[in-house]
């Protein structure tokens, strides 16, 4: 059988916010996703980490803050952590999933080094807010190690990281070799462990990487058939959140430029993932973008639902 070669990019809602939700949140998800490969698509799956990556963030910090003995764990390995215990959620709950279905398919994470420009203009100017709530007096030790921090009245200050524009997969053979072996793969979770290539060494960045736009790279680098972005909407939306709000069931690379000239998309929420389709279709103009909710990705299959994006 000649599968369809998809990338499904993974939201927060697909994986909840606790490990306890996220238990529970990956058997729906599972079901979703063994939905596709009973469709016939051969699948590489990504995900967010935004929660799961601060959390080990905050519990690293505080274990160094109990026991002086422990050193804190730098970004790119909280990042490394939230691969492997969100991969292996993910695997084991996909796997029962199919097995039920009478699928024999094998799952496996491969934890996925992603290239960022040292110089990236990112690194001038973090955005992403991480970590704990700290005192002022902490807050004054992190910005004398050379980091970010913001503060939000009323609660306190939180350390912001950069995210850097990705460059190179590190792993993306290992990730084409098991893709076309049949396997069904986990990769570039939470953007990838961002790192930075210094002669033949690659050195952790204190970054994180937007999961989209490793998305729509991942899915350009495979050269994948689609790109399906599961999203907490179940389709795009022009004047979203107005009395005008529009399902879009479909547009084009040109269009949706033009409605991202034109402001509909917001910034940190659709804007990422339309840039994530653009870029993934001028590099395999071919290729089709789906964006949809986990929940009505069956409805998406039969045309029922979503919004496809072609070049």
């Amino acid at each position: 059988m000649n599968r369809k070669k998809a990338v499904v990019s993974l939201g927060h809602e697909a994986l909840g916010y606790t490990t306890l939700e996220q238990h529970d949140a990956v058997k729906v998800t599972a079901r979703a996703l063994a939905d596709l490969v009973e469709a016939g698509y051969q699948l590489t799956i990504t995900h967010s980490n935004g929660p799961q990556v601060s959390m080990i963030h905050k519990a690293m910090t505080e274990l160094r803050r109990v026991y002086i003995d422990y050193t804190p764990a730098p970004m790119c390995v909280c990042s490394a952590m939230s691969q492997g215990y969100v991969g292996y959620d993910i695997q084991n709950a996909l796997r029962a999933q199919l097995l039920g279905r009478g699928i024999s398919r094998p799952v496996s994470t491969i934890l996925t080094q992603v290239t960022v420009d040292p110089y990236d203009e990112a690194f001038y100017e973090p955005t992403k807010v991480i970590g704990r709530y700290m005192s002022a007096e902490d807050a004054e030790i992190e910005i004398k190690k050379g980091n970010y921090v913001v503060e939000k009245p009323g609660k306190g200050f939180r350390r912001v990281v950069a995210a850097p524009r990705p460059i190179d997969i590190v792993e993306i053979d290992a990730i084409r070799t098991l893709a076309d072996a049949g396997q069904v793969v986990i990769a570039c979770g939470g953007g990838g462990i961002p790192v930075i290539e210094q002669s033949h060494a690659l050195q952790g960045a204190s970054a994180v990487i937007e999961k989209d736009a490793i998305a729509g790279k991942l899915a350009g680098d495979l050269q994948a058939d689609e790109l399906i972005i599961l999203t907490s909407v179940p389709c795009v939306y022009r004047h979203f959140g107005t009395p005008e709000q529009e399902a879009l069931s479909a547009m084009t690379v040109a269009q949706a430029k033009e409605l991202m000239e034109q402001n509909q998309f917001e910034a940190g929420t659709m804007l990422p993932k339309i840039e994530a389709a653009i870029a993934y279709l001028e590099k395999n103009p071919a290729g089709r973008v789906l964006i949809t909710s986990l929940d009505t990705v069956a409805e998406t299959l039969k045309g029922k639902n979503g919004t496809v994006i072609t070049h």
